[in-house]
């Protein structure tokens, strides 16, 4: 096949080219220019955006003997995933940059380029596995899976890719034991990534600092943090820079009547207000998902189905049912509380390690789903085959 390898400058990408390499495809490196100011990304930031970067991105292709481009999708990712999350924040949702990007530039721009070009498929250093599962009428049906290092898989933001994406797409390290063994086989390749720190945090913010970014792009917005009771408690710059289950930063000059700390219920942006209070109000049994993504047809949007669903790029998996709503929602019941989740964060269902589904929580709380439910599910989302592709 002929592949196109994303190479962000990091080892894990040129570990992943690398494997392509092995594997007998016709590979081609291209790095992804996300920043409209490069100068913002310099040596010692927290993303991956660098100019350091790209030349990290060359050597290794270099080192891999394949060619090698630069493409600038800055104008892609300013429109879409920055805007995307300044859009949320305004709203007083928590979104997932991450989940964004994967799903406008690395699986849409990057994948539409390299489709247009004539390449068959796009690799990238992500932790997930793609499993060729038997489907129906003798077809192979197609698979996410989680990787086989947990600590690593990425399974969660790249759920939103969707189905025709999912066919075009190669995860390379998805049976990769650990990071460490992929920083040893960097090593032994002469690949001088192989020491290389990981990016961390949001690659676009690179001081690290959230919310300053969002007051330079969103300006200052006071107004009113209020209790549960609607009592105002204090005053706030802008509800943007808050989520819910945020517990520090809160600006509060006094403590609550019984000394324990308050966190965020709810960011309301049609009146600018922030309510805090007691960590036990954030505890939530129900979601409501939006635009949802599929790439399995195995929940069904009548009866509730057992599942696993995970709310956190990091979290763990917690039981739950889940059924479809309408076109393109998703309901979800959990069996134990989960706690701070808010408008704008992704949620994935998964039948063991394979990926069913992802969603954008448009609403999470008590009471109004439960009503209607069964004591049990009357289907089961089961496990399939997880051999690596």
């Amino acid at each position: 096949m002929r592949v196109l390898a994303a190479l962000s400058g990091g080892v894990d990408s040129a570990v992943a080219a690398a494997r392509a390499v092995d594997a007998g495809h016709d590979v081609v490196g291209v790095h992804m220019a996300l920043s409209r100011s490069r100068a913002q990304h310099r040596t010692g930031s927290r993303g991956c955006c660098s100019i350091e970067d790209a030349s990290d991105a060359r050597r290794a292709a270099d080192v891999l003997g394949i060619p090698y481009y630069v493409w600038d999708l800055s104008e892609e990712f300013e429109e879409t995933v920055v805007a995307d999350f300044l859009a949320e924040y305004a709203a007083g949702r928590t979104p997932n940059p991450c989940v964004r990007c994967n799903e406008h530039i690395k699986f849409a721009a990057l994948l539409d380029r390299a489709t247009a070009l004539g390449f068959d498929a796009v690799a990238t250093g992500h932790y997930a596995r793609v499993v060729d599962a038997p489907g129906p009428a003798g077809r192979v049906r197609r698979e996410l899976h989680r990787a086989a290092d947990a600590a690593k898989d990425q399974s969660y933001v790249l759920a939103v890719m969707g189905p025709d994406r999912l066919a075009r797409a190669l995860f390379p390290l998805g049976d990769a034991p650990s990071k460490d063994a992929v920083r040893a086989e960097a090593a032994a390749r002469g690949l001088a990534v192989s020491a290389k720190p990981d990016s961390y945090d949001i690659c676009f913010v690179a001081d690290g600092d959230t919310r300053g970014f969002l007051r330079a792009r969103l300006g200052e917005r006071p107004g009113e943090v209020v209790d549960a009771d609607g009592r105002v408690l204090g005053e706030h710059d802008g509800a943007y820079a808050y989520t819910v289950g945020q517990r520090k930063g809160l600006g509060l000059d006094r403590p609550a009547a019984d000394g324990k700390p308050r966190y965020v219920l709810e960011v309301r942006p049609a009146t600018n207000t922030v309510v805090v209070g007691p960590g036990e109000l954030l505890s939530v049994t129900e979601l409501r998902g939006r635009q949802t993504v599929w790439l399995a047809a195995d929940v069904s949007a009548t009866d509730w189905t057992t599942a696993l669903v995970q709310v956190r790029a990091h979290g763990d998996p917690a039981p739950a049912r889940v059924r479809r709503s309408g076109a393109d929602g998703l309901e979800v019941l959990l069996d134990q509380p989960l706690r701070g989740l808010a408008p704008g964060q992704s949620v994935v269902v998964y039948a063991g390690t394979r990926v069913l589904g992802q969603a954008t929580i448009e609403r999470a709380g008590r009471g109004w789903l439960a009503a209607g439910a069964p004591a049990t599910a009357t289907a089961s989302a089961e496990p399939t085959a997880t051999a690596s592709a």
